[in-house]
Formats: structure tokens, C-alpha cells, sequence
């Protein structure tokens, strides 16, 4: 479990590795959540939200490391490209269906994360995505 997970738009991989020993907070948009595994939420909102299956996004190497040590330190990853388009096109409901979803999920593996807390990080995200997008970035995440 990743104890800070920082959203943030970057303009591109080597802009967002800059982020990696202090975060992204000063030089980049961001939202900072807390206490889950970011990769795992990831491809699991992926799954959700763009469909697909974890084996297909596992053999595609998604999330994208784009930088961290092989120590266990701070990772950056890229959010894949299908993921933005499906934040950016989802609808509020979608969001809603989708952390209610992911809120049980979570409950089987044994950890608890609220449905109102999941609504609002899918819905704050969605809204980092649309931003990023009308600025031509992209979107990584950031976990300590």
C-alpha cells in the first residue's frame, strides 16, 4: 500500500521523472490521496472503466514505470493513454458505478476504502485529465 499518491499533468516522461525525489506538487497540477496501492487501483480502474482484463494490461506493462529505483523508493508511472481517454469521456454516473466497484473490490482484498472517498478521487482525477488534455500533457502518478 503506498502511504502518498500524487496525480499529476506533466508535458512529457522526461518532465514527469523530474518529480520522482520530491514529488510533484511545486512544478506540476496535482492531487495528493493516500494509504492505496496506486498500481493497483490503476489497472483495476482500467479494467472498470476501458474494459479489458489485468492479464491483457500485466502482458502490456501497464501501468508504464517511468522512473524509480528497483529499492522500493518512489515510482513515477505513466497513466496509460486508454485510461485518459476513459476518464476524459466518462460521464458522472460512470464514475459513481465505477468507485462503488472498485470500493468492493477493495473490501475482498481486505482493505477498506470508502465509496464516497473513491467517487471523489475518480471524479477529482477525471477532472486532472480533462485539464492536462486541453493542455496537450499527460497524466503520472507519483507514489512514496
Amino acid at each position: 500500500m503506498s502511504i502518498i499518491v500524487e496525480f499529476f499533468a506533466a508535458p512529457d516522461d522526461a518532465s514527469a521523472a523530474l518529480a520522482l525525489r520530491t514529488g510533484p506538487q511545486r512544478a506540476f497540477e496535482s492531487l495528493s490521496f493516500g494509504n492505496f496501492d496506486a498500481e493497483e487501483a490503476l489497472v483495476e480502474w482500467e479494467c472498470l472503466l476501458a474494459g479489458g482484463s489485468v492479464e491483457e494490461l500485466v502482458e502490456a506493462d501497464e501501468p508504464r514505470l517511468v522512473a524509480g529505483p528497483d529499492d522500493g523508493g518512489c515510482v513515477v508511472f505513466a497513466i496509460s493513454p486508454r485510461l485518459t481517454t476513459a476518464f476524459a469521456e466518462a460521464e458522472r454516473s460512470e464514475l459513481k458505478d465505477v468507485a462503488v466497484a472498485w470500493s468492493l473490490q477493495r473490501v475482498e482484498d481486505g482493505q477498506v476504502i470508502d465509496t464516497e472517498i473513491a467517487e471523489l478521487i475518480l471524479s477529482d482525477l477525471a477532472a486532472l485529465v480533462s485539464s492536462a488534455r486541453r493542455q496537450g500533457q499527460n497524466i503520472y502518478c507519483w507514489v512514496a
